[in-house]
This record gives C-alpha cells, structure tokens and sequence, in this order.
C-alpha cells in the first residue's frame, strides 16, 4: 500500500527586501518626527546650553572677567555654605513631604477603597487640591490659612478657646512646617491615586479566600495588601520625589526663601537673579538636573517591573 501523499500546496511568506523594511519602517516613525524635533528644541538645547554657562565665568557684574572656568563653578557650588544648606533643605523637604503624603495616601485610598454612597464624589473632591495651580495653593495657605491677623486657623483657635486664645505666626514660628504642610496637602492626591489603582487591581478571590480560612483584616494589610502594593508605593514615592525636590512656588511664595528655607531651586533663582553669576546658577541647575536623573531612573526601573509583573 503506497502511503498518501499530502498535495495541498504550501504557502510561503513573500520575502521583503532590507530597503523595502527599512522605508517601511521610516513610513512609520515620519508622523513622531515633528513631535521629537519639538521636544529636543524645548528641552535639550536648553540644557546643552545651560551645561556650556557652568563650565564659564559668567557674572554680569563683572563682564571683562568672562571666560573658561572648568569645574570651578561646581566646586563653588558643594562648597558654598549656602549652597550646602540649600542641599540638606532639599532633602528635607523632598523626604518630609514624600513621607507624609503617601501614609495619608495610602489611609486615604484604603477608606475610598471601600463601597459606599457618593464614593465617586468624593474621591473627585480629594482629587481637587493636586488640580490647584501651585502658586495658587501656596498663595491660599499663606494668607486664608497661616495669616495670623485673618487666617483660619487663628480664627478656629478664638472659636475654640475664646478670645484670649493665643494667634501664633505659623510661618515665622515654623517655615519650613508650613512648606511642607502645603506641599502635602497638594500631593497626598496625586499618591491617592496611584496607590487606589494598586488596591483595585488586587486578586479578590484570594482575599477572600484569606477571610474565610480566619485571617484577620490587619493580617490580611500587613501580609497581602502592603506586599501586593509595594511596587506602587515605590513608583508614587519616586515620581513624588521628581516634583518636589524641583519645588520652587511654595518657598518663593511662602516664605521668599528666608528663615531657612532657601532649597536648591530657590539657590538657584538667588544666584541668577540677584547674584548674577550666570556660570554658578547653571552649575547649580546641573546638579539639580543629575539629582533628578538619579531618581527618575528608579522610577522608570519600578514601572518595567510593574509592566512584567501585569504581562
């Protein structure tokens, strides 16, 4: 018996020539190159340019004086003590504000996390104070709540305690706290969400499952909730950080920088502004920029991870 033999014809993919592929490809990416054209001219010359100014001397109060100045101007800059100051003031700033927004955050998105009536409304009123124009944030702190005359908080104090309740002056008494009480108040919104799109994407079947075998509701944070949401805490943490340690309207309106809570944005507007020392800002600005590159590649490392964890 002679064994079959299969005749349906085989269909073979069209070979595509290198130059076909390679205009193809072309074709593709041609609609991007006006929006990548834009964004290196908005972004990169300028920072091209401002890392040109630090390596010169460049003080507009002293003209004849320009010139090549080399790493003059960065040493300058981590030698200056106010510079130094400015730096510790960043961190401490940066780290406060990240640190608080995200427990309030995470109670605020465990709370909103749950069932209940007009729970749209009010997770769109959290949102609110993160849509707030910053200068428009601080400017509100600091005359409709920290004012010491007409502010809210002295006029709950005489409510409470009568009219011989003490009126302090928030921000002189405390600069750096009211910063940093603004700042959160603006960002524990924007942690409130990513950490509610953690909670919403948890596997409920296996909490429930947890339930049922006994495992108490501090268990079940402590052992499935907090684990589950740890990349998320990382990824709002960082992105935080990117913002703030680039804060300037809340201490430029606040406090105009003075009591000590000068940061490296606001070093960096003294320098330029009123210094004019062209060369020494944009050493400062540089090392701002680093700063930040450091930290945003840790955030674009822990959203990669997020990606592989949801493929």
């Amino acid at each position: 018996m002679s064994a079959a033999v299969d005749e349906r014809p085989t269909t073979e993919r069209p070979q595509t020539s290198p130059a076909l592929a390679r205009a193809g490809g072309w074709a593709r990416r041609a609609p991007l190159l006006p929006a990548l054209v834009f964004l290196i001219v908005v972004t990169q010359l300028p920072f091209l340019v401002t890392l040109f100014v630090s390596f010169m001397n460049w003080n507009a109060y002293y003209p004849d004086e320009r010139g090549f100045a080399g790493f003059s101007n960065f040493a300058a800059v981590l030698t200056d003590v106010s510079a130094r100051r400015a730096i510790l003031v960043t961190i401490v700033l940066t780290a406060s504000v990240v640190l608080f927004s995200l427990l309030l955050g995470l109670g605020i998105a465990l709370l909103l996390d749950r069932r209940f009536r007009g729970r749209g409304v009010v997770r769109t009123m959290m949102i609110t104070p993160f849509l707030v124009v910053p200068v428009a944030a601080a400017l509100l702190w600091k005359h409709a709540l920290y004012n010491p005359e007409y502010g809210l908080f002295n006029g709950l104090l005489r409510t409470v305690l009568g009219d011989d309740a003490p009126q302090p002056d928030w921000i002189t008494n405390n600069p750096l706290i009211a910063i940093v009480a603004s700042l959160v108040w603006q960002w524990t919104p924007f942690m409130m969400l990513i950490l509610l799109a953690g909670l919403q994407s948890r596997p409920m079947d296996v909490v429930e499952a947890a339930r049922i075998d006994g495992a108490s509701p501090w268990q079940i944070f402590t052992h499935m909730t907090l684990p589950h949401l740890r990349p998320y805490i990382e990824l709002s943490g960082l992105l935080g950080a990117i913002y703030v340690v680039q804060n300037f309207d809340a201490v430029f309106t606040i406090t105009s920088g003075g009591l000590g809570t000068a940061n490296l944005p606001y070093f960096i507007y003294q320098t330029f502004y009123t210094a004019h020392d062209y060369g020494r800002a944009s050493a400062a600005g540089v090392v701002v920029v680093l700063g930040t590159i450091v930290i945003a590649t840790f955030a674009l490392r822990t959203v990669l991870s997020l990606f592989r964890e949801e493929s």
